[in-house]
């Protein structure tokens, strides 16, 4: 059977549900949809960690927001973050797994009132192929999955990121405490969100 092909007026007729976040948000990373996928990537030690907890807290308003912490797990340095940005303001909506594997993950988000929002940190030590976290994105249309990357010399490690990377509506690299939009939504491409003020004034060259 083939596949539906749109004509030019049904694409035009077409509605989305963005996030409707304010000017600190948009101003970097536009309207995006609300089932976007993410893919979010920066060095060690450049704010990304911070940038993805304060994420979390906005997208919280949103929607119910699970956060797959692979990488970190609830250590000392993931409980201080959640310290931090104060997730205990969002604590009805904010949920976190250590140790869910591929086929857990799906059957929490196939149960009904699941997270609506999906961090994964990191795609690398969660140690998915490139086809897994596509037919993860397929089998739940409606979510918006946030994938987190490690970095090796600038660029996402691993192919499978690589690949991913190109799928994201959202592309968000963390340098120096700024994150910056390299997707489809951002109106104001040199703009950033401000990760840490203190921090970025600190690795500027105006710091000796």
């Amino acid at each position: 059977m083939a596949k539906r092909a749109y004509s030019p007026k049904e694409v035009l007729a077409k509605t989305y549900k963005t996030l409707p976040w304010g000017v600190r948000w948009s101003r970097p990373f536009g309207f995006p949809t609300t089932n976007e996928a993410w893919f979010i990537s920066g060095a060690s030690a450049s704010g990304k960690s911070s940038f993805v907890m304060q994420l979390a807290k906005e997208l919280c308003n949103y929607g119910m927001t699970l956060y797959c912490s692979y990488e970190e797990g609830v250590s000392q340095s993931f409980k201080e973050r959640v310290e931090r940005f104060k997730m205990g303001d969002v604590q009805g909506r904010f949920r976190v797994a250590t140790s869910d594997s591929y086929d857990e993950l799906i059957e929490r988000l196939a149960k009904p009132k699941s997270p609506h929002f999906v961090i994964v940190d990191s795609f690398q030590v969660a140690g998915w192929s490139y086809d897994q976290a596509k037919q993860l994105i397929d089998r739940f249309p409606s979510k918006s999955f946030i994938f987190i990357s490690q970095e090796h010399k600038g660029q996402p490690m691993g192919k499978a990121a690589v690949r991913l990377r190109y799928i994201a509506g959202l592309k968000v690299r963390v340098v120096g405490y700024k994150a910056f939009c390299q997707g489809r939504f951002t109106e104001d491409p040199g703009s950033y969100y401000v990760v840490w003020e203190e921090g970025i004034l600190r690795t500027s060259n105006n710091i000796g």
